[in-house]
């Protein structure tokens, strides 16, 4: 990637804007709490809905500026450079839902965690392959065929879920297929089936995500910092809306099985954010109060993973009968503020800490690449 000098600042304020709100939805004291912050049951949209999609298209983003730098290395590299990043975020992932390696049973002995039981999609596994897929595409058939590429997979993933099972949870084809592929022992369970919001073959839509951040970051190069770049960015981000609207109607907005029309409906919501961003950050040049998102953009994925790590970690550590995730939750937040509120506080505790690590290394100029 470039150094962040030669980007626009709007982008990178919109990565920590947007690495901020996955580590507070991620970090809630509980689910009792504010309906926003919590993803939808299953048809449905909320803000915390938005919140990966929205990484997705930031992942782009920043693609637009350093795909052409590695494909300036030639073949060989850009190749060796894309599966490598792809390979280390993939497996940091897997790493991730591992971790932390060990338990102990109810005879208070310590074992190994099986690998027949680990998860093998999930959030980075996602972001790996869609950002390995985008990047193929954007370079073997340029910009024009990304789009067309995009139309295609779009269309395309509404006919494969219609042709291989329905839109319920039990009877979707994006469960089929990883259950026949993988196992149910390595799909994720918090839906109280084995099913994976990263499955494997939602995969295919979310790859629209990034090329469509790639498309916004190029377009934003080429035509500059200026009231007509963002009207036009807000023009087409509104048209998506009112396509993802009327698509909804036959194909319904969905986060889990990352229907079409979800795609559409968080691309067009990118786009006027950025747009925004842009006037306010670039153009009005009100710029003082994007530093504490900076310090997120600046180590995205090591802030991500450090904040997932420290949870892990606080539901893995005991207290009397609960875990030490529960123990402070209920004991610093929850006692005094409410169950809502504290809530919240409690993530933005967890958010605030994590902020904090950040800060540190920014002061230190240490920043953490793949």
């Amino acid at each position: 990637m470039q150094d962040l000098k030669d980007r626009f600042l709007s982008l990178d304020t919109f990565r920590g804007m947007d690495v901020a709100l996955m580590i507070l939805v991620n970090s809630l004291g509980s689910t009792t709490t504010y309906s926003p912050l919590l993803h939808a049951d299953w048809h449905g949209f909320t803000l915390t809905d938005l919140v990966f999609p929205t990484f997705l298209f930031v992942v782009g983003n920043a693609m637009s500026f350093s795909q052409a730098k590695y494909e300036a290395q030639g073949e060989a590299n850009f190749l060796k450079k894309v599966f490598k990043r792809t390979f280390i975020i993939f497996l940091l992932g897997y790493l991730m839902y591992w971790f932390p390696f060990v338990d102990v049973n109810e005879s208070g002995e310590w074992f190994l965690k099986p690998i027949s039981e680990t998860r093998v999609f999930g959030v980075l596994q996602r972001i790996a392959l869609c950002y390995l897929f985008a990047s193929l595409v954007i370079h073997y058939f340029k910009i024009q065929g990304a789009l067309i590429f995009s139309i295609i997979a779009l269309v395309l993933y509404r006919v494969l879920l219609m042709a291989f099972g329905d839109l319920t949870l039990e009877g979707n084809a994006v469960i089929k297929l990883d259950a026949w592929l993988i196992g149910e022992n390595h799909m994720y369970k918090g839906e109280g089936i084995a099913f994976d919001p990263e499955g494997l073959l939602s995969t295919l839509p979310a790859i629209v995500n990034v090329i469509a951040g790639y498309a916004a970051g190029l377009f934003l190069q080429r035509n500059g910092k200026n009231y007509e770049t963002i009207a036009k960015l807000m023009m087409i981000g509104a048209a998506l809306l009112l396509m993802a609207a009327w698509w909804d109607l036959m194909f319904p907005i969905n986060k889990k099985l990352w229907t079409s029309s979800y795609v559409l409906h968080t691309v067009g919501l990118g786009l006027i954010i950025l747009s925004v961003l842009v006037f306010i950050i670039e153009i009005a040049q009100r710029n003082k109060w994007t530093y504490f998102f900076e310090v997120f953009g600046k180590n995205t994925l090591f802030i991500y993973l450090l904040s997932e790590v420290f949870v892990i970690l606080m539901w893995s550590i005991r207290i009397e009968d609960q875990s030490l995730y529960a123990w402070i939750y209920q004991n610093f937040f929850q006692s005094w503020a409410g169950d809502y509120n504290g809530s919240v506080l409690f993530a933005l505790w967890v958010m605030l800490s994590c902020w904090a690590v950040g800060y540190w290394m920014d002061k230190r100029k240490i920043y953490v690449k793949v």
